[in-house]
């Protein structure tokens, strides 16, 4: 048991570091091939949050445990949505920017009502197709949306330019923080050592997690919803706490609602093609799933009507994850 624990623990220190070596290095590499500052942003924030459940579900699946895999993915939405922006909005109440409402809160509740049907009839590779469509028409959609920011732009407030150009600043000052020229080839070497590290780490954390539970009698789905799925969403959380501690609180709901909707098209498609299988976990895929999809309405709901995230809010969403396992277990 104790060496199964430490598998886990190894796993996810692995694969923490792994990824941020691998995302620093792949945003450094794109700054050496002289691409644009709001194309660095998106590979730092877009990899940086969905390479480990990617590469973990992917794993757990390709080893037959697609329970494990389907719990994951739900999990880490139900922690996007409750732990990280619950502990955003009780640190600094995340504020968003009226594009985070029309187009990635409703993409993000789409998406995740998506997975959760397609999850009542185990993740065959049919459903992982129609997942991987459903990606492709999100990114679409944010794609329009990006052609139709300048237009938008002239309408947008102060406020929120001066959030997206910090963004953007921000997240090129991580890249170059250390004063140095990005260059090409030592990157590309540390972009595939990172590589590397995540795919061990995702596969030490997965073999640890399933002894883990097979020792304690509980379910794969369990297991993913839990330990796993925390873990790789420490990225998030981290993020979220340090905007919040730099009062950049627009940047936590629309870092928060993306990861989801890479999660539920992205992660939950490519798991499925990789290893379909049944999910027989019926708290993963009726109490799990139904309080995923509740909690990503209620988001919305909040986020809309105030723009923000009050405390008593955040305290309701940090409340139902809580009240969520036990029920699954």
């Amino acid at each position: 048991m104790a060496a199964n624990l430490v598998l886990v623990v190894v796993g996810l220190v692995v694969l923490g570091k792994g990824a941020d070596v691998f995302v620093l290095s792949a945003a450094r590499v794109a700054r050496a091939l002289h691409l644009s500052p709001v194309l660095v942003g998106a590979v730092v924030v877009g990899f940086g949050t969905g390479a480990p459940e990617l590469l973990v579900s992917s794993v757990a699946a390709a080893r037959g445990s697609i329970d494990l895999a389907a719990g994951n993915v739900v999990g880490s939405n139900l922690a996007n949505l409750t732990l990280v922006l619950g502990v955003g909005g009780l640190l600094a109440r995340p504020e968003t920017v009226p594009r985070v409402i029309r187009r990635e809160a409703p993409l993000s509740l789409a998406t995740v009502v998506l997975f959760a049907a397609l999850l009542q009839n185990g993740l065959s590779r049919r459903e992982g197709a129609v997942a991987l469509a459903a990606l492709v028409v999100a990114v679409a959609v944010m794609v329009r949306g990006a052609r139709d920011r300048p237009a938008a732009a002239a309408a947008a407030s102060p406020a929120d330019v001066a959030a997206r150009d910090e963004y953007v600043h921000e997240v090129v000052e991580f890249v170059d923080q250390d004063g140095a020229a990005p260059r090409l080839r030592p990157d590309v070497v540390r972009l595939v050592v990172g590589l590397v590290a995540t795919v061990s780490g995702a596969q030490l954390l997965v073999v640890g997690a399933q002894r883990v539970a097979d020792d304690l009698g509980l379910s794969g789905g369990f297991v993913g919803l839990t330990v796993v799925a925390i873990g790789t969403s420490l990225p998030e959380l981290v993020t979220a706490v340090q905007a919040a501690r730099r009062n950049e609180t627009a940047l936590i709901a629309g870092n928060v609602l993306g990861s989801n909707v890479f999660n539920s098209t992205a992660v939950a498609g490519t798991a499925a093609l990789v290893g379909p299988g049944v999910v027989v976990d019926r708290g993963l895929t009726v109490v799990a799933a139904l309080s995923m999809v509740v909690v990503a309405a209620l988001t919305w709901l909040f986020l809309a009507t105030s723009g923000r995230l009050r405390r008593w809010e955040s305290g309701l969403l940090l409340a139902v994850y809580l009240a969520t396992l036990p029920l699954t277990s």
